[in-house]
């Protein structure tokens, strides 16, 4: 696909993979709608980053965790931007939960925002990605070989997510392909200390920690140059899945 001229849809791309997703897209000539929640600040540098790259770009907000403001995401941009070629789906919540302290309201938020919402956008979606032929690629995790059972409903919101990919792969085709990219390390969550980060970089074969333009890279590769690629997941973990 060549990415000159097209229009993605990125969520969550206000900060860390989202935003280096939304960056290198625009740095491809693809115009960017940069969806956010609570980080309007950032959104707004996010999008002037992808203006100074010489593409249009917007802004906006949704809640993902309401069916209503996520469906209504796709048509806002329709609206602005007239068609949409790309749809990203990259947000999602990463909170702890155990059997133990499992929570009925905790488990339905995270699976809103990681499972259910990327099925409503690429519903709402499916029309004008068809008419593009165009394409789909959901952020998943590496860590599906070896689940955490300390992230219970985070474990089981991605692997949902593994299976949508798949399902849509086939929903969508032939227009339009759906792929799924799993980060390993790719942008530490702010409360991990040095001596976890240093444990958990052990585990990969590679020896390091990757970044979140690693896997913007990854998703460039995806949409410009794999054309024959669908239903598959991507791992880009430096090996984790392994381990």
């Amino acid at each position: 696909m060549d990415l000159a001229g097209r229009v993605a849809l990125v969520t969550g791309g206000a900060r860390r993979v989202g935003r280096a997703i939304a960056e290198r897209l625009a740095r491809t000539g693809c115009h960017v709608a940069v969806h956010y929640h609570t980080s309007s600040a950032e959104a707004v540098e996010v999008v002037q980053s992808c203006r100074d790259a010489g593409v249009e770009a917007g802004l906006f907000a949704a809640d993902l965790a309401d069916p209503a403001g996520t469906a209504a995401l796709v048509p806002a941009v329709l609206a602005r931007f007239g068609r949409l070629d790309v749809l990203i789906n990259n947000a999602s919540v990463f909170d702890p939960m155990t059997l133990e302290d499992f929570d009925v309201a905790e488990w339905d938020q995270t699976l809103r925002i990681n499972l259910s919402a990327p099925a409503i956008i690429a519903h709402a979606a499916r029309d004008a990605l068809r008419d593009a032929r165009g394409a789909v690629v959901n952020l998943c995790d590496a860590s599906l070989s070896h689940p955490w059972e300390d992230h219970l409903a985070y474990s089981v919101s991605k692997g949902g997510l593994v299976t949508l990919t798949q399902v849509l792969s086939k929903a969508l085709a032939p227009e339009v392909r759906v792929v799924g990219v799993a980060p390993g390390i790719a942008a530490w969550p702010d409360n991990y200390p040095d001596d976890l980060r240093a444990r958990l970089t052990a585990k990969v074969p590679l020896q390091r920690a990757g970044s979140p333009e690693d896997i913007a890279a990854a998703i460039e590769f995806l949409l410009r140059d794999g054309d024959y690629i669908t239903g598959a997941i991507l791992p880009v973990d430096g090996g984790r899945h392994l381990a």
